[in-house]
C-alpha cells in the first residue's frame, strides 16, 4: 500500500505521457521510490535509464506539475486508486507486460476471486450481433463469471447491459480518464454497472479526453484483465481485433463467434476462427475450455469449505503453471495425497487442470 505522501508522485507522473508502465518501473528499480525519482536531478534521471530526450521532457514537467495538487484533484473527484503495489491489484493484469502503474477506478474493483472474461466486439451492431451477444453474456454471468468490455457503443454497451440486466458484475474499460465518460450518451450505463456491484476503471490521468491513441492501450488492458476473449461481432479491421493480438501476447484464450459470410461484420470472427480461434455457440464452450464449470459454486464452495493446510501448501507452487512430478518434488508430499487435494481444489475452483498432468492457480 503506497502512503498517502508517496501516492501524490504516482499521480504527478501519470501526468507525463512520456513517462509510462516500462519507464516509471525503471524508476523504481533505481530510486526505489517515485519521490526520490521527482526529486532526482539530470544526471540521476540518466542513470536510471530514461533517454536524455525523456529526462528533458520530465525536468520541464515537473515544473508545471504540482503533486500535492494533483492528491487533492483526487480527493475531490469519487474516483479511487490503486497501484501495482497494492494487494488487490488485479493479479491477471499484473502478468502482463507493462502491466499500468496505477489504476483509477469507481466502484468495486475486487477481480482476484473472479472468472473475468472479456466481451469485445464492433460499434456498428446488428440485430443478430446483438441478440447473440445478449444470449451468451447471460450465459456467462448465470454461470458466475465477470463480464470485461470498453464501454463503447454496439457490442461493449450491449455486453454490459446483458450483465448488469441479469444482475452480474461487468467491468467498464475507459480510453479516458475515469471522469470523461465516452461515450456520453453511456452515463447511465457506468451508474448501472457500479450499482451492480461493478467498476469503470482507467488508467489515464482525470481530466484525459478519449484520444483516439489511448484506445488501442485501452485495450490491452481489457485482455489483460481477462481469463480469455469472446468477440462475437466486428468488422475485419475492427479495433475489437486489436484486443485479441493483445489477448494472444498475454497468453490467453481467444473466441469467436461464426457469422453470416455475407455480413461485414461477421468477418472479423471468422477470420479469427480461420486462425485458430475457439468457434464458440454458446458459454458451455467457453466454460469447458477455460474449465471453468464449477466457477458459479466458487464463492459458496470457499466459505463452507475453507483452505485446508494442504491446498495451502500446494497453491503456493501454482502461480504459474506446474507439472504434477514437479509439484510433488516441491511440496514433499505423497502422490496421493495431491492427486486427491488437487481433485477437490479443481471442483471449488481453486485451480486449473491445462491438461499434460499440468495445474494452475486458477485466480
Amino acid at each position: 500500500m503506497i502512503e498517502k505522501n508517496g501516492l501524490k508522485y504516482w499521480l504527478a507522473f501519470n501526468q507525463i505521457t512520456a513517462i509510462g508502465p516500462i519507464r516509471t518501473q525503471r524508476l523504481l528499480d533505481y530510486f526505489g521510490q517515485l519521490k526520490n525519482a521527482w526529486q532526482a536531478n539530470k544526471t540521476e534521471l540518466l542513470k536510471a535509464g530514461l533517454e536524455e530526450k525523456i529526462v528533458n521532457e520530465l525536468i520541464k514537467k515537473r515544473q508545471e506539475i504540482e503533486p500535492e495538487n494533483e492528491l487533492k484533484r483526487l480527493e475531490k473527484s469519487a474516483s479511487q486508486i490503486i497501484t501495482l503495489f497494492d494487494e488487490n491489484y488485479p493479479k491477471l493484469l499484473k502478468e502482463i507486460y507493462a502491466p499500468p502503474p496505477l489504476l483509477y477506478y469507481l466502484g468495486r474493483l475486487d477481480l482476484n476471486n473472479d472468472f473475468p472474461l472479456a466481451v469485445v466486439g464492433t460499434r456498428k451492431i446488428s440485430d443478430y450481433g446483438r441478440q447473440i451477444t445478449q444470449q451468451i453474456v447471460g450465459e456467462l454471468v448465470d454461470c458466475g463469471l465477470t463480464i470485461v468490455s470498453g464501454l463503447a457503443l454496439g457490442i461493449d454497451a450491449t455486453a454490459h447491459q446483458a450483465a448488469v440486466k441479469l444482475g452480474g458484475k461487468t467491468i467498464a474499460v475507459l480510453g479516458s480518464g475515469i471522469d470523461q465518460i465516452y461515450p456520453a450518451s453511456n452515463h447511465n450505463l457506468t451508474r448501472k454497472i457500479i450499482e451492480s456491484g461493478g467498476a469503470i476503471i482507467s488508467e489515464f490521468p482525470i481530466g484525459m479526453p478519449p484520444l483516439k491513441h489511448n484506445f488501442p492501450q485501452r485495450n490491452r488492458v481489457i485482455s489483460g484483465l481477462s481469463l480469455g476473449v469472446l468477440v462475437t461481432e466486428a468488422g475485419e479491421k475492427s479495433g475489437a481485433l486489436i484486443t485479441t493480438k493483445y489477448a494472444l501476447d498475454q497468453n490467453r484464450e481467444i473466441f469467436a463467434v461464426p457469422g453470416d459470410i455475407y455480413r461485414q461484420t461477421s468477418a472479423g470472427p471468422n477470420k479469427l476462427i480461420k486462425l485458430g480461434a475457439k468457434m464458440v455457440t454458446s458459454a458451455q464452450e467457453i466454460l469447458d475450455t477455460l474449465n471453468l464449470q464449477q466457477a458459479k459454486n466458487f464463492k459458496a464452495a470457499k466459505s463452507v469449505a475453507p483452505e485446508t493446510e494442504t491446498e495451502k501448501i500446494l497453491l503456493k507452487f501454482l502461480a504459474d503453471p506446474i507439472h504434477i512430478d514437479k509439484l510433488i518434488q516441491n511440496s514433499k508430499l505423497d502422490i496421493s495425497i495431491i492427486n486427491s487435494t488437487l481433485a477437490v481444489m479443481e471442483m471449488k475452483g481453486l485451480v486449473r487442470n491445462l491438461g499434460g498432468q499440468f495445474y494452475v492457480k486458477a485466480r
